[in-house]
C-alpha cells in the first residue's frame, strides 16, 4: 500500500515503539535530549528577534503561536512552551503523543497535541512560527511536506527545520557510528539515502515559496557531549526560512 500523504508507516512505527522511553535522558532519545537546548535556543532567539523582543527574557515567546511538526513526545514543544509560546504539537505517532500529553500534564504545561499530518491542517490555520526538527529525513514526499509547512506559516513567519546532511561523514558518524558502534540511537533509526543536503533543502523551500534566511551546523563536543552551533554543516544542520 502506498504511503498516505507524507507519512511512511514504518517510520511512524519506529518512533511509536520508543514512546515509553522518550523522556529518559539516558535512553534511546539521549542525542535529542543533548541537542534540544541548542535547537530550541537557536529557534527562540530568532523568533524573538523577528518580533522585536529580548531573546534572553524567560517569556520571550509569550503569546506567539508555534506549530511543532513531528513533535514526538514533546521535547521541543515543552522547551518552547516554557518560554511562553502557545504550542501545537503535531505527529502521526499516536503512542508518542500520549507520552507527550502525559509528560506535559505532569509538568503543568498547556500544549495542544494533535495526531495527524501537516497537509491535513484546516485551511487557513496559520502560526507565528513552524518547526520540524529531525523530521524531513523520515517523510515520503519532501516537496509536499515543505509545501504544507509553508502553508501553515503566517505571511513572513519563519519555518525552521533541522536534519542530517547526506555526506560520507554523516553516514559514518550519524549512521554507522551513532547506531552501530556507539549505540547512541536504535539500529535502523535513519536511512542515509533519505538525508537531505542543504542545497536540496534550499531548492525545496524555494519551490514552496520560501527562502533560507539563516543556517547553522550543529556539532557535538566529544568530551562533554554538549552540542554547539558551528559553520560545519557536514553532518547535522538547521535552517530558518521565510516566504520569499
Amino acid at each position: 500500500m502506498p504511503p498516505a500523504g507524507t507519512k511512511i508507516g514504518a517510520e511512524v512505527a519506529k518512533f511509536d515503539a520508543l514512546a515509553a522511553r522518550w523522556w529518559d535522558p539516558d535512553g534511546p532519545m539521549k542525542p535529542l535530549h543533548r541537542m534540544n537546548p541548542l535547537r530550541t535556543g537557536w529557534i527562540a532567539e530568532r523568533i524573538a528577534r523577528l518580533h522585536g523582543r529580548d531573546a534572553t527574557a524567560p517569556d520571550a515567546l509569550a503569546g506567539l503561536t508555534i506549530l511543532d511538526v513531528g513533535c514526538g513526545a514533546g521535547l521541543a514543544s515543552e522547551a518552547l512552551a516554557r518560554r511562553g509560546a502557545r504550542v501545537t504539537g503535531l505527529d502521526a505517532a499516536g503512542e508518542a503523543l500520549e507520552a507527550a500529553r502525559t509528560h506535559a500534564a505532569d509538568q503543568g504545561l498547556d500544549i495542544a497535541y494533535r495526531e495527524g499530518l501537516p497537509e491535513d491542517l484546516p485551511e487557513g490555520e496559520t502560526f507565528d512560527a513552524v518547526i520540524a526538527l529531525e523530521v524531513i529525513e523520515h517523510v515520503a514526499d519532501r516537496a509536499a511536506f515543505l509545501a504544507a509547512l509553508a502553508r501553515a506559516a503566517k505571511p513572513g513567519a519563519p519555518v525552521f527545520l533541522s536534519t542530517l546532511n547526506r555526506t560520507p561523514r554523516a553516514f559514518l558518524m550519524a549512521k554507522v557510528g551513532a547506531e552501530y558502534l556507539l549505540r547512541l540511537l536504535p539500529v535502523g533509526t535513519h536511512d542515509w539515502r533519505m538525508f537531505v543536503t542543504p542545497g536540496e533543502l534550499g531548492a525545496g523551500l524555494r519551490q514552496a515559496g520560501m527562502e533560507v534566511k539563516d543556517i547553522t551546523g550543529m556539532v557535538m563536543e566529544p568530551l562533554s557531549g554538549r552540542w554547539r552551533a558551528s559553520r560545519d554543516v557536514g553532518v547535522n544542520y538547521m535552517v530558518m526560512a521565510r516566504s520569499s
